[in-house]
């Protein structure tokens, strides 16, 4: 992911511009690098370095949810609305 789509994303679920560290950023940063591994491993199903790269953002990934989640509500609901995640 280039600098440019993980500044946007950071002016779109920081609370501020260099919000950088929040979970609502981390969890869109990790979900657009998510999406961009799923469309490379349809590409390449027998990248398996690349697939375990994947699983490993994608607990981090949960592990920021659950956070959400038990301390943050209303943002976990909202942030889940915006990323199109399944509970």
């Amino acid at each position: 992911m280039d600098r440019t789509k993980k500044k946007k994303l950071m002016g779109k679920y920081g609370e501020h511009q260099k919000d950088t560290g929040s979970s609502q950023v981390q969890i869109a940063v990790l979900t657009e690098r998510i999406n961009e591994l799923s469309k490379h491993l349809e590409e390449h199903p027998k990248d398996d370095h690349s697939r375990r790269g994947l699983l490993g953002l994608v607990g981090k990934r949960r592990k920021h949810l659950n956070y959400l989640r038990l301390h943050k509500k209303d943002e976990y609901e909202q942030l889940l609305k915006k990323l199109k995640l399944r509970k």
